[in-house]
């Protein structure tokens, strides 16, 4: 059985699945991957991330005007003001869950670097690669195996990152020259050369990880079917199950 870097427990949980009808009893072997404050950071970023980019569109591309009286009518404020808490929300998680990566198992700080410099890991890079091709059956991986762990890195965890400060960069040029957050983000004004280049850069972001979430939905199915592995549900229970599994 290949692994990441995690080292499997000495006693995992096992069981055996009970037989239908004359076929034999299959093997099943299951491990504990996502502690309770990781699957839960997980599904309110999922919810955070539609709100986010439902509100970013509509910022992006203004809905019509509405007849009315604007101190009634403030459709346009509200958009920017709930993608505004979303934002700190988002936030707020961000900095949790890397404070988790420090006091959590060592599967929690898997997103947050990636072993560029292994022969090793490479080599698993491409085994996971040949796998979505269907060019081979697959390698058994406990926790995130090493495309999708980089694939994480890259477009979550420093893509996450982004979309806060960029974000923020945006919030700051409002928030007037005096403001803490003008100290703190302004200087990605002078980074873009412009609040429009920042602007664009950001919603391109949005972009960028709806993509990266629909091909994580997929590859998480894909396992789920063809790899006969507990992936979506062990983002609820925290236990990945390998069912048939056997050691080679």
């Amino acid at each position: 059985m290949a692994t990441d870097t995690v080292k499997l427990p000495e006693r995992p949980h096992e069981h055996a699945m009970d037989a239908v009808g004359t076929e034999p009893v299959r093997p099943v072997m299951s491990f504990y991957v996502y502690e309770w404050p990781v699957r839960i950071w997980h599904w309110l970023t999922a919810l955070l991330v539609v709100a986010l980019s439902l509100t970013g569109y509509f910022i992006a591309s203004p809905p019509a005007s509405v007849a009315g009286d604007t101190s009634a009518l403030f459709t346009f404020g509200q958009i920017r003001e709930w993608h505004f808490i979303a934002a700190w929300l988002l936030t707020i998680g961000v900095v949790f869950r890397a404070y988790w990566a420090v006091v959590g198992g060592e599967h929690a700080r898997l997103i947050y670097y990636v072993p560029f410099w292994s022969k090793q890991w490479w080599s698993d890079v491409f085994l996971v690669v040949k796998w979505y091709l269907f060019l081979n059956k697959g390698e058994k991986w406990v926790g995130h195996n090493p495309l999708a762990r980089a694939s994480m890195f890259g477009m979550f965890t420093l893509g996450s990152l982004a979309m806060v400060v960029t974000g923020f960069g945006l919030y700051a040029e409002q928030a007037g020259v005096d403001s803490w957050l003008r100290g703190a983000f302004g200087w990605t004004l002078s980074l873009f050369g412009s609040s429009m280049a920042l602007r664009t850069w950001h919603h391109a972001g949005m972009y960028l990880l709806l993509a990266f979430s629909a091909i994580h939905l997929y590859a998480a199915v894909r396992d789920d079917i063809m790899g006969r592995v507990s992936t979506v549900s062990s983002m609820i229970s925290g236990w990945r199950t390998f069912r048939d599994f056997h050691d080679e």
